[in-house]
């Protein structure tokens, strides 16, 4: 009779076994992740924690030394470059693999593999963009150039040395929490990283929307609301600058673009955020105090952690670079090296074209010149976790894939195919550039560096020791008729093609300029002197700021150059609330309305953190901004896709006609004026900063304050919350709710180099290390860590915390 108990205790623990070794749902196997032999508390990382370590490791081909600073900052010597690279490879997996893998996967569309259905049709639409092709081609391209074959060869290999050496215990706390294991590096791994940044800087295609505004509203409205310039211009080439006569410029055809669509379009896009850009400038020796170049970069980008960035020093016989890595991506992206400095922003040009296609037979012919062409089906497995494949076959045509067709979009009848043509799917190495970079002497190396560079465009800022500043709007740009690219296109007719490129000699650039510096902001590259025609989403007032400040400075300092980058001044306040007020008569507010006018009236025009003012004019505008453009915009029956005018575009049409139709409410029979919106605005504004007041959450900071959350955007343990920061759209601290200022840089190339630096996180990706967010108040404080350039000669370096020392494994 004993034997019955032991023989239910025995179940209940074979069930108990099975259990805890099982996922459920979103739950991981329990008894591995909770194991203190191999679970979670494996990752958690003492502080005084030792980090010096020897590695035999296979594929080595000499020995190579790693100093860790007191940031766990790695400083990389080795005799030979594939060796650098290798040894790059292995520390980024080891201090971010989970984020490396994360992002090339959502570039891939393959995240429903590891999150399951819900991922499903972000994975779709990852395929139909045509990112994994994109890649593919990008990766062929790598291996084709012996330089990059070599890097990327490399520096796989030491991902995967340390993929290798992986136990349970060993792996992210995340791959236990989702109950799966990282796979091999490739060179295609570092394409798709690259592909997938290019996607979130020239991704905000408008072609839908400005086709559905163009059969809605008169030309003279549209060209009003989405303008290819905005009046006070401040380009990123200064106003007067001379330019060549065009060697070619593109011929319209004869037939109209707009009449071949005859659908209004109702497919909704996701977008990345159109405030993905950066400052970045360059000032002369003639206007700093030292007597030397300043170069600086702070790229605005979401905020997450694991950060985006991780610093590295790669010091060998030929190179020796410091400065922002992507993790997931050989070299170094934004740094300096013995000889230059450089810097990027984002050049913002639409690079990414709809064109209508005529199929037959499903989709698999389509017309084009007149016959039908077989379309290349290219069928897309996508592995769901804990289903069976989903089979998404994508039709390539002439012009690319087809993104929208009668699968992949709601069931609206009428709706065209449309087929994408996008700068990224053409073969190309943007990895040479940055190699090319990180070895560059002088002015004569960057521009060779950036002739290798197509997409997304970016506006490589340079200075060098010898003395030059320099700025080139750098990328290939397609030769367009004026507006081919703003709405959908006949897939039918190769006329409507891109007809070649703009030269890269004739791409805007300047070098050693008469007022002593170079900047850009993602504000418009040229005046319309400019002989070629482009358009994109740019900004306005960070650059006048910029250039405001930097005109009126001399004697300059690194530490001005801080301040400047953490200058809170909102210049589109400062044009807006002089119309605002105009139209605010204080004689017709009511009592409890007068304190949050005359906050708004006294504001200082400074995002501050502890500014009210910034927040009531924040609530005003957007407020307003509903008012004017809901009504024909937002608030339809239709659904159909639609977008906002820019800020800057609304705000300079009111200044010039404060009765332009929009401001009329077309669904109430009394006809608006502006005077009536922003009266019915602040009253509305005044209701929720009472209630923001009685929380004390009306100060900028805290009312929109910022969170950097985990990747997964599910892990709030994970996150940094609520931070007291300023700044805002439109500013030089351009810091929103979860985005901004990624990696701030501050270089001054005297006979010393003297650098500094700050990023929002801390280099390690593990949570339960003392270096996963060390650095986030600092960033918020607007501080900098002073970047450390050591040399073999620096062995006893205070500075210089741990040692490893890697070997060829023999």
């Amino acid at each position: 009779m004993r034997f019955i108990p032991f023989l239910i205790a025995a179940v209940i623990t074979l069930a108990l076994i099975g259990a805890l070794n099982r996922k459920w749902g979103s739950i991981p196997p329990l008894g591995k992740f909770l194991s203190p032999q191999e679970g979670f508390w494996q990752n958690a990382e003492a502080i005084s924690k030792d980090y010096n370590e020897e590695l035999a490791l296979p594929g080595l081909k000499g020995k190579v030394e790693v100093w860790l600073d007191d940031r766990m900052v790695p400083h990389i010597f080795a005799e030979q470059e594939a060796d650098a690279y290798y040894a790059e490879g292995y520390l980024h997996a080891r201090d971010r693999l989970w984020q490396m893998e994360l992002q090339t996967m959502a570039a891939q569309g393959r995240l429903s593999e590891i999150l399951g259905p819900k991922l499903l049709q972000y994975d779709r639409r990852q395929r139909r963009l045509g990112m994994g092709y994109a890649a593919e081609l990008s990766a062929a391209a790598m291996l084709k150039d012996s330089t990059t074959k070599m890097v990327v060869e490399a520096y796989s290999a030491g991902i995967n040395a340390y993929i290798s050496s992986l136990s349970y215990s060993d792996l992210a706390v995340e791959y236990k929490l989702l109950d799966y294991r990282p796979e091999p590096w490739s060179a295609l791994k570092c394409a798709a990283l690259l592909k997938y940044m290019s996607y979130d800087l020239a991704g905000g295609v408008n072609d839908l929307e400005y086709t559905n505004a163009r059969r809605l509203f008169s030309p003279s409205d549209f060209n009003n609301m989405y303008p290819d310039r905005n009046d006070s211009i401040d380009p990123v080439i200064p106003k007067g600058t001379a330019f060549d006569k065009p060697v070619k410029n593109a011929v319209m055809p004869a037939d109209s673009a707009l009449q071949e669509v005859a659908a209004m379009l109702h497919f909704k896009q996701d977008k990345p955020d159109p405030d993905n850009g950066s400052n970045n400038w360059a000032v002369s020796g003639s206007k700093t105090r030292s007597g030397a170049p300043i170069l600086c970069n702070d790229p605005h980008l979401g905020l997450s952690l694991p950060s985006l960035w991780y610093e590295v020093q790669i010091k060998t016989p030929g190179m020796n670079v410091y400065g922002a890595s992507l993790p997931g991506a050989p070299g170094v992206i934004i740094g300096f090296n013995d000889n230059i400095a450089w810097g990027v922003t984002n050049g913002s040009e639409d690079v990414m074209d709809y064109y209508a296609v005529q199929f037959r037979n499903g989709r698999q012919q389509y017309l084009f010149n007149g016959q039908y062409r077989d379309a290349v089906p290219r069928v897309e497995e996508i592995k769901i976790r804990g289903q069976q494949s989903y089979y998404d076959t994508v039709a390539y045509t002439v012009w690319g894939p087809v993104m929208f067709d009668n699968t992949f979009h709601d069931d609206i009848p009428g709706q065209p195919f449309l087929a994408l043509r996008w700068k990224a799917h053409d073969p190309s190495n943007e990895l040479l550039t940055f190699n090319r970079l990180n070895h560059a002497r002088n002015y004569d190396d960057y521009v060779a560096a950036l002739e290798h560079y197509t997409c997304p465009a970016q506006n490589f800022v340079f200075a060098s020791k010898a003395g030059d500043i320099a700025l080139w709007h750098n990328g290939e740009f397609p030769l367009r008729w004026k507006d081919q690219g703003k709405w959908i296109m006949p897939g039918s007719d190769s006329t409507f093609a891109w007809q070649g490129y703009i030269p890269h000699g004739e791409v805007p650039h300047i070098k050693n300029p008469a007022r002593g510096f170079v900047s850009s902001a993602n504000q418009q590259p040229t005046d319309s002197s400019y002989p070629y025609y482009y358009f994109g989403y740019y900004d306005l007032y960070r650059g006048k700021r910029i250039n405001e400040r930097l005109s009126a400075m001399s004697q300059i300092t690194t530490q001005d150059m801080m301040q400047l980058q953490n200058d809170n001044a909102n210049l589109f306040a400062r044009a807006a609330i002089p119309l605002l007020t105009r139209h605010l008569p204080e004689a017709d507010l009511k009592p409890a309305q007068q304190p949050y006018y005359q906050l708004l009236k006294v504001w200082d025009q400074q995002n501050s953190p502890g500014s009210k003012g910034a927040t009531i004019f924040y609530m005003l505008w957007e407020g307003l901004k509903h008012r004017i453009w809901d009504d024909e915009l937002m608030n339809r029956a239709d659904s159909l896709a639609l977008d906002y005018p820019q800020d800057n575009a609304s705000l300079l049409w009111l200044i010039r006609d404060s009765s332009m139709r929009f401001v009329d409410d077309v669904h109430t029979p009394q006809k608006e004026t502006l005077t009536d919106l922003v009266l019915q605005t602040f009253a509305q504004v005044t209701d929720s900063a009472q209630k923001l007041d009685q929380r004390q959450e009306l100060e900028w900071g805290r009312f929109r304050g910022t969170d950097i959350r985990h990747l997964t955007r599910s892990l709030p343990a994970f996150s940094r919350m609520h931070l007291y920061t300023g700044g805002g759209t439109h500013v030089v601290n351009a810091t929103k709710a979860n985005h901004g200022p990624s990696w701030r840089m501050v270089v001054q190339l005297g006979a010393t180099t003297e650098a500094y630096g700050i990023y929002p996180g801390g280099q390690s990706g593990n949570p339960g290390s003392p270096y996963y967010d060390n650095a986030v108040s600092d960033w918020v404080q607007g501080k900098y860590y002073l970047l450390h350039i050591f040399d073999q000669k620096q062995r006893d370096d205070a500075g210089i915390k741990f040692r490893m020392v890697m070997q060829p494994k023999s």
